[in-house]
């Protein structure tokens, strides 16, 4: 089976996502770690998972001066995480720094538009109304910049696809079961399916909540898997 499933482990209690991670290694590529995890057990808890599971996500979007940012992603590549992640926003020098970084083990993506923000939050901040422009020019800049790949909406691959070709990695949140319904703390706005997400050209999906709050996980992704194969 090809795997294509990241499972964020968005979590605050470490012994849950130890379980997660035991339970559900030999479905996915991979889990995600995050602010909300990492904040909370720091590299100590990220050795532990990784001690289960060395394919990690470390998705701590980094957004800083170049100087800076190269600093923390020295720091980060002595983990050896599969991917990492910075803002395309945070600029060219930036993004040209960060792409020296790339290696054999970790490849840096660049996150384009939040999947939390929709048209009226783009216009606020980056003086763009649609979303789908916006993430066509982040696109290209990071492939200007040489980033290995980027984490987009799944409503973005198709344009992404056409801008930057099949030669960058697309990572993809937002991904929603079918029949999943949104909860009240859901704060993704532009969301697909997998199976949708996948034939519109994504590399890999990031599902946290409709695995990690499922009353049977494994039984869950082992769904998703069939579903998008």
């Amino acid at each position: 089976m090809n795997k294509k499933i990241i499972v964020a482990l968005d979590l605050d209690n470490i012994n849950k996502a130890l379980k997660l991670v035991k339970d559900l290694k030999e479905e996915v590529y991979a889990f995600k770690i995050g602010h909300e995890f990492f904040y909370n057990f720091g590299i100590n808890g990220y050795l532990k998972i990784y001690n289960i599971c060395p394919k990690i996500f470390l998705d701590l979007k980094l957004h800083d001066i170049p100087n800076t940012v190269q600093k923390g992603l020295k720091a980060i590549l002595k983990l050896n995480p599969i991917f990492t992640t910075i803002h395309i926003s945070g600029g060219d020098e930036m993004q040209k720094i960060s792409a020296l970084k790339n290696n054999k083990k970790t490849n840096i993506l660049g996150v384009t538009v939040l999947t939390s923000l929709d048209e009226k939050q783009t216009l606020k901040y980056y003086k763009e109304k649609k979303v789908n422009i916006l993430v066509k020019k982040f696109a290209k800049y990071a492939k200007r910049n040489n980033i290995s790949g980027l984490v987009c909406s799944p409503l973005e691959i198709n344009i992404i696809r056409k801008e930057v070709g099949e030669e960058m990695i697309l990572v993809v949140p937002g991904i929603r079961p079918k029949n999943k319904s949104k909860g009240k703390k859901d704060d993704q706005k532009r969301t697909l399916t997998p199976k949708e997400a996948i034939n519109l050209g994504a590399d890999f999906l990031v599902i946290g909540r409709p695995i990690i709050e499922s009353k049977n996980p494994l039984e869950t992704i082992k769904k998703i898997n069939q579903s998008i194969q």
